[in-house]
């Protein structure tokens, strides 16, 4: 089923637009998250209206790399650092906070040079970090 949803969305993209970062989502997270970012969770988590409130905790940012989707992926520093950029802002405006400052090369790749080893135990503290964070403020 995540086979033929991915290969629909790369039909769905002109060649000439492969360097565009919605372009280079469908190819490299698309299969599995879905052309709208929704995923199928909890075995493949939204993109979706959560990622803006996990990174404004600490450790939230680095997570977003790490993950082994988006660490593994085959792209290089910089295209990682748009694909998050672009969801961020397409996926997530609503949820970043007035401070946002958009992903780096070599933030990413400072962050891909740590495995992450496991996400969900990670993403669960994040959480936790973010209620907390809620609550004081």
């Amino acid at each position: 089923m995540r086979v033929r949803l991915w290969l629909s969305a790369l039909l769905l993209v002109p060649a000439v637009s492969l360097a565009d970062n919605r372009a280079t989502y469908l190819l490299h997270c698309g299969g599995c998250h879905l052309m709208d970012g929704s995923g199928t969770p909890p075995e493949v988590p939204s993109l979706r209206d959560e990622l803006g409130r996990i990174i404004q905790v600490e450790g939230g940012r680095d997570y977003l790399v790490r993950v082994p989707g988006a660490s593994q992926a085959p792209v290089t520093d910089a295209e990682l650092a748009d694909i998050i950029n672009w969801i961020l802002t397409e996926f997530n405006a609503d949820t970043l906070a007035p401070d946002f400052g958009s992903f780096t090369a070599e933030e990413v790749k400072n962050a891909r040079a740590h495995t992450l080893a496991d996400p969900l135990k990670h993403r669960e503290a994040l959480w936790q970090r973010y209620r907390t964070h809620v609550k004081e403020n």
